[in-house]
C-alpha cells in the first residue's frame, strides 16, 4: 500500500518540540492517544524519520506473546526474572547508546512502544521503571496507545505518561482541508469542498476510513457525499464485519438493527421497534448492545450506532430491495408529511415527477419560513428525482439559493462553473450574480439580465424572483456605498413580495440606504415603535438593526449601542445553520419556530455594532465584534463580507498605536476583496488614511482620501461623506493643512461644514470646526482659530465620540500653547489625556504628554495611570483569556476552537495576540505563565 501523509502539522511541531528538549538533556516522555485508523503510528514514524537511535516496538493483539516481548524488540533477548530487572536492563541499553552518541546537543535517544494496550503488562512495568530513573539524560520516550486508561496499561506507566511534565497529544480526525489533500495525493478522486466537509462528518476525519473510501469508490465517491438525502457508502471491510456481527445476532436483534439503520443515525427505540415489527424490542436491543451495533443510555429513549461508519455498513449491507422496503414501510407509518416525504424519496428507484412535485413544494414552504438548510435538502432531492433537465435545474437552482443563505457554500467557485453550464434564464443569471458579491461590476450585470428575464407583472413566480433580484440588488449598492440605489431596491422588494425576498436584511438595506443618503433623520421619525430585540419578529429584528444604524449616522450612539446589542444577542439565541451532513431522516426541529439568520446577517449585526462601539470608544467590544464578523465571514466562505470590519479594527489598532495589527487588516481587505465596486475600495482608503494619521503622514493621508472626492461639486452620487458615517473629510482638510495647501482644505471644509449643519449632526459638526480651527492657526488668524476651537468644545458636549472629543482638546491645546497661553492650554491638554488615557489610544497620547511638558508640566509617569484594566503590557481579553487556559492545558487549536464554539483561525489569531502580549514564544511558556499562582499576575486579569 502507497505510504500517505498529510496534515498534522501541530502535532509534529509539537513531537519536534519534545525532540528539541530531549537533544538539550531535558528527558521528555510523550503520549500518543486516538482511536484505532486515527493515524498514530503514521505520524510518529513521519516524526522520527531520518533520526538515528531510535528503538522502536509494537505490541501484537495475539494470544501467545512472550512475557517481556516488547522489550525484546527493543534492546535484544535477555533473561529477566521480572519488570525491575527487566527495566535495570533498558537503563543501561540507552546509557550505551547515549556514551556512543556523545555529549548535550548530540541526537536524543527515542524510544518508541507502539499500540501499548498490547505490550504487556511485564514489559509496560520495565518500561516504567526505566522511565522513572531517567535524569537529565538526552532520552525521548513515546508510548502510543488508543487510551492510557485501557485496563491493559499498568496504572503507574498511566500516571508518568498524564503527568503535567509528560506532553500529551490526542489524536484526532483529518480536517476537512486535509482530506482534499488525502484524495489528491491518493488519485484520481478529486474532492470537492463540499465532498470534503461531509466525508469528515461521515468519517470523523479517520484517515483508515477515508482512505478505504477514497480507494474504494473512486470519482464517485464525491457524486455520494454531495447528496445530502442518502447515507454514504461505507468501506467493505466494515459493511463485511456489521454483517458478521449481525449474522451472530438473534433475528429479532437483526430486524431491530436494520431497522434504525433506515431511520438514522439515530431514532427512539419506539420509532425502531415499530418498523421492525416487534412488540418487546428490549431483548433485541441488550444483543444489540453486546455486539457494538448500537448505543444505549438508562433514561434515554433515542438509541444510536456508535460512529456513522456502523450506521453506513449496516444500512449498505442490507441491499437495495431491503431497504426500499424498509423505507416503504416508514413513509406508512408515519404522520409527519416530511418524513414521509423522505422515505419515499429514499424507496425511489428513478424519476418521480409527482413525488419531485411535492418535494420542491414543500422546500418552497421551508424557504418562506427561513428554514433554510431542510429546504436545500428538500430541493436537491426533488432535483433528483425530476422527471426532465429543466425541471432538474430549476429545483437545484432554488437549493443553491437556500444553501447560499444557509451558509453552506464553501466553494463559491465550484458552485458557479456547476451553475454556468445550465442553460439561460432569470434564475440562473440571478444566482450567478449571487454568487459573486467580492465583483460588484459583474453582480450587477448578472442582476440586470436577470431582471431583464423576468416579468413581475406576469405570474406568482417572476414576482418572486423579481423581489429576490431586488433584494440582491439592495444588498449589492449598500455594499458599494450607493445608498440611494439601495433603499430604492429594498423598498421595490418589500413591495413586489415582502414574504420572499431571500434577503433576510431587505427592511435593513431600506433603512441603512436612507443613512448613507442623507435621510437618517427623517427614516427615524416614520419609523413605529418597536419591541424589545428579545421578543422581536425577524421582520422586527431587521427593523431594529436599521434603527440602530439610522442612530449612528444621527449622533445617537447611546440609543444605537442599545438596539445593536440586543440584536446580535437575539441571534445568537438562533444560531445559523452550520453546514453538515444531513441525517438520513428530517433532522427534530429545536424549540421555536425553527428560523435560523444567515451569515449575512450575523456579519452585519457585528459590523454594525462594532461601527456603533468604535465611535462611542468601547474600543476593545468593537474589536471583538470585528473578529467575530470576520470569523464568520471565514467560516461560511464570505471573506469578502467583512472588510468594513477590517476597516473598523484596522482603525483601532492603529488609534492604539498597533501598528502591526493596523497593516495586518489593510492587508487583510487587498487579500479579501474582489475587482471593482466602490465600496471595498473606500473602506480600504479610509483604513490606509486614519493609520497614515497616526503615523504623522499626511502626505498618505492625502493619497488615500483624494479618490475619494466627487469629481466635482454638482456630483453627489457618493454616499461615504455622511456625518454619521466613518470621519474622513476633517482628515484631509487637517492634512492639506499641514502639507500648505490651504485653499483646498478650506474648500472642502466650506462643503463639510455645510453639510454637516443640513444633518445636524454634533460630532461632525464638532470635528469640522476643529479641523477650521486648525486651519485658521495655520492661516495666521487667532482670534479665528480661538473662534473656531471654542465652537468645537459647545458641540463636543453633545457629541457622544471620546475620541473625537479628545482630538478637540488636544489641538486645541497645542493651539493655545502656540500662543503662549500656557495655563488654558494645561487646562485643555490634561481633558485630553484622561480621555486619550481612558481610551489607550497611545500614539495621541505620546503627542499629548510631548505639550504638557513643553508647557513646563509633569506628567504622570507612563503606566502608572493607564487605562482601567491596563497594564503596562496590554491586557488580555476576556475571550483571549479563556482561548489561553485551553490552549495552556494542551488543547490543540481545532478542540479550542470546537470548545468555543469558533474557527481555527480565530483560535490562531487569539493566539498571536496573547503571544504579543505576554511576551511569549510557544505553549510551553503560556502553560508556564498560567500555571498556578501566576494567572493572577497577568495583564487585565484582574
Amino acid at each position: 500500500m502507497k505510504r500517505v501523509f498529510v496534515g498534522r502539522g501541530e502535532e509534529l511541531a509539537v513531537l519536534e518540540g519534545a525532540r528539541e528538549r530531549a537533544r538539550a538533556g531535558q528527558p521528555q516522555r510523550v503520549l500518543v492517544e486516538g482511536p484505532e485508523g486515527i493515524g498514530k503510528t503514521a505520524l510518529v514514524r513521519r516524526s522520527l524519520a531520518g533520526v538515528p537511535h531510535v528503538l522502536y516496538a509494537e505490541g501484537e493483539d495475539a494470544g501467545t506473546w512472550p512475557a517481556f516481548g516488547v522489550l525484546e524488540q527493543l534492546i535484544g533477548p535477555g533473561r529477566w526474572t521480572d519488570p525491575g530487572s527487566a527495566g535495570a536492563a533498558l537503563v543501561e541499553a540507552l546509557q550505551t547508546t547515549l556514551r556512543k552518541g556523545g555529549g548535550v546537543g548530540e541526537d536524543a535517544v527515542t524510544v518508541v512502544v507502539d499500540d501499548a494496550q498490547w505490550a504487556g503488562s511485564a514489559s509496560l512495568r520495565a518500561l516504567g521503571f526505566a522511565v522513572r530513573r531517567l535524569r537529565a539524560v538526552r532520552v525521548l520516550v513515546v508510548v502510543v496507545t488508543r487510551d492510557i486508561a485501557d485496563p491493559r496499561i499498568p496504572e503507574g506507566l498511566g500516571r508518568l505518561f498524564t503527568a503535567d511534565a509528560a506532553v500529551r497529544i490526542r489524536l484526532e480526525g483529518l480536517e476537512p482541508a486535509a482530506l482534499r489533500a488525502l484524495g489528491d495525493t491518493l488519485g484520481p478522486v478529486r474532492l470537492t469542498v463540499r465532498a470534503a466537509g461531509r466525508l469528515y462528518e461521515h468519517t470523523g476525519g479517520n484517515p483508515l476510513y477515508a482512505r478505504a473510501l477514497l480507494e474504494q469508490e473512486g470519482p464517485g465517491l464525491v457524486e455520494a457525499l454531495e447528496r445530502t438525502d442518502i447515507t454514504p457508502p461505507a468501506p467493505k471491510s466494515c459493511v463485511e464485519l456489521a454483517l458478521a456481527r449481525l449474522a451472530s445476532c438473534t433475528a429479532q436483534a437483526e430486524a431491530l438493527v436494520a431497522a434504525a439503520s433506515a431511520l438514522g443515525r439515530s431514532c427512539t427505540l419506539a420509532e425502531a421497534a415499530l418498523l421492525a415489527d416487534l412488540a418487546d424490542p428490549l431483548p433485541a436491543l441488550e444483543q444489540a448492545v453486546r455486539t457494538g451495533l448500537l448505543t444505549e443510555r438508562q433514561g434515554d429513549p433515542v438509541v444510536r450506532f456508535p460512529h456513522p461508519i456502523v450506521q453506513a455498513a449496516v444500512y449498505h449491507g442490507l441491499g437495495p430491495a431491503r431497504r426500499r422496503a424498509l423505507h416503504r414501510r416508514a413513509a406508512s407509518l408515519t404522520d409527519d408529511e416530511e418524513t414521509a416525504l423522505h422515505h419515499r424519496a429514499c424507496a425511489a428507484t428513478g424519476p418521480a415527477p409527482q413525488l419531485a412535485a411535492e418535494l420542491a413544494a414543500h422546500g418552497r414552504r421551508s424557504a418562506a419560513g427561513e428554514r433554510w438548510e431542510k429546504a436545500a435538502r428538500q430541493l436537491s432531492t426533488a432535483a433528483r428525482l425530476a422527471p426532465d433537465r429543466a425541471a432538474y435545474e430549476q429545483y437545484t437552482l432554488e437549493a443553491v439559493e437556500c444553501r447560499l443563505l444557509a451558509g453552506d457554500v464553501p466553494d463559491r467557485a465550484e458552485l458557479t462553473a456547476r451553475i454556468g453550464e445550465f442553460a439561460e434564464s432569470g434564475w440562473r443569471s440571478y444566482l450567478l450574480g449571487r454568487l459573486s458579491p467580492a465583483d460588484p461590476d459583474r453582480a450587477e450585470v448578472l442582476l440586470r439580465d436577470a431582471w431583464r428575464r423576468c416579468d413581475p407583472d406576469a405570474d406568482r413566480g417572476d414576482r418572486v424572483l423579481a423581489a429576490r433580484i431586488a433584494g440582491r440588488f439592495a444588498a449589492l449598492y449598500e455594499s458599494v456605498a450607493r445608498g440611494t440605489e439601495a433603499a430604492n431596491w429594498a423598498r421595490l422588494a418589500l413591495r413586489l413580495a415582502p414574504e420572499a425576498t431571500a434577503t433576510d436584511t431587505v427592511r435593513y438595506l431600506a433603512l441603512a440606504g436612507m443613512a448613507t443618503s442623507g435621510g437618517a433623520a427623517r427614516a427615524l421619525g416614520e419609523l413605529g415603535p418597536l419591541p424589545d430585540p428579545a421578543v422581536a419578529s425577524p421582520a422586527q429584528l431587521q427593523e431594529l438593526m436599521g434603527r440602530g444604524t439610522l442612530r449612528v449616522f444621527t449622533g445617537d450612539l447611546t440609543g444605537a449601542l442599545r438596539d445593536l446589542t440586543g440584536v446580535l444577542a437575539a441571534t445568537h439565541e438562533r444560531k445559523p445553520v452550520q453546514a453538515s451532513a444531513a441525517p438520513t431522516t428530517p433532522a427534530r426541529m429545536p424549540p421555536g419556530d425553527g428560523r435560523t439568520y444567515s451569515a449575512s446577517f450575523r456579519i452585519t449585526a457585528a459590523g454594525a455594532l462594532a461601527a456603533a462601539e468604535y465611535l462611542a470608544g468601547h474600543w476593545d467590544d468593537a474589536l471583538t465584534h470585528c473578529e467575530l464578523a470576520l470569523s464568520l465571514a471565514d467560516d461560511s466562505g464570505r471573506p469578502h463580507s467583512a472588510p468594513y470590519c477590517r476597516m473598523l479594527a484596522a482603525l483601532t489598532h492603529a488609534a492604539r498605536g498597533s501598528f502591526a495589527e493596523a497593516h495586518a487588516q489593510v492587508r487583510g481587505m487587498r487579500e479579501d476583496i474582489g475587482p471593482g465596486g466602490a465600496g471595498p475600495f473606500v473602506w480600504t482608503a479610509l483604513a490606509e488614511a486614519h493609520l497614515a494619521r497616526t503615523l504623522g503622514r499626511p502626505e498618505d493621508v492625502v493619497t488615500a482620501l483624494a479618490p475619494l472626492l466627487p469629481p466635482s461639486e454638482q456630483d453627489t452620487s457618493g454616499s461615504f461623506d455622511e456625518p454619521g458615517a466613518v470621519p474622513w473629510p476633517d482628515l484631509l482638510a487637517d492634512a492639506w493643512t499641514e502639507l500648505g495647501d490651504q485653499r483646498r482644505a478650506a474648500q472642502l471644509l466650506g462643503q463639510y461644514e455645510a453639510l454637516a449643519v443640513r444633518r445636524d449632526h454634533p460630532a461632525a459638526l464638532m470635528r469640522a470646526a476643529r479641523s477650521r480651527g486648525t486651519l485658521a492657526a495655520a492661516r495666521g488668524d487667532p482670534a479665528a482659530a480661538e473662534s473656531a476651537f471654542r465652537s468645537a468644545l459647545r458641540h463636543a458636549h453633545r457629541a457622544q465620540e471620546p475620541f473625537g472629543r479628545a482630538l478637540v482638546h488636544l489641538a486645541y491645546g497645542q493651539f493655545l500653547r502656540r500662543v503662549a497661553k500656557r495655563t488654558p492650554a494645561a487646562e485643555q491638554l490634561r481633558t485630553a489625556r484622561g480621555l486619550l488615557v481612558r481610551l489607550d489610544a497611545r500614539p495621541d497620547l505620546e503627542r499629548c504628554e510631548r505639550e504638557l511638558a513643553a508647557c513646563g508640566l509633569d506628567t504622570p509617569a507612563r503606566g502608572t495611570d493607564v487605562a482601567p484594566g491596563k497594564a503596562a503590557v496590554a491586557p488580555l481579553t476576556a475571550q483571549e483569556l479563556v482561548v489561553a487556559r485551553r490552549v495552556a492545558a494542551g488543547l490543540t487549536n481545532r478542540q479550542v476552537a470546537r470548545e468555543l464554539v469558533i474557527s481555527p483561525k480565530t483560535v490562531e489569531f487569539h493566539l498571536g495576540r496573547i503571544y504579543a502580549k505576554l511576551g511569549v514564544a510557544s505553549r510551553t511558556r503560556l502553560a508556564v505563565l498560567l500555571a498556578a499562582g501566576n494567572e493572577a499576575g497577568l495583564p487585565g486579569r484582574n
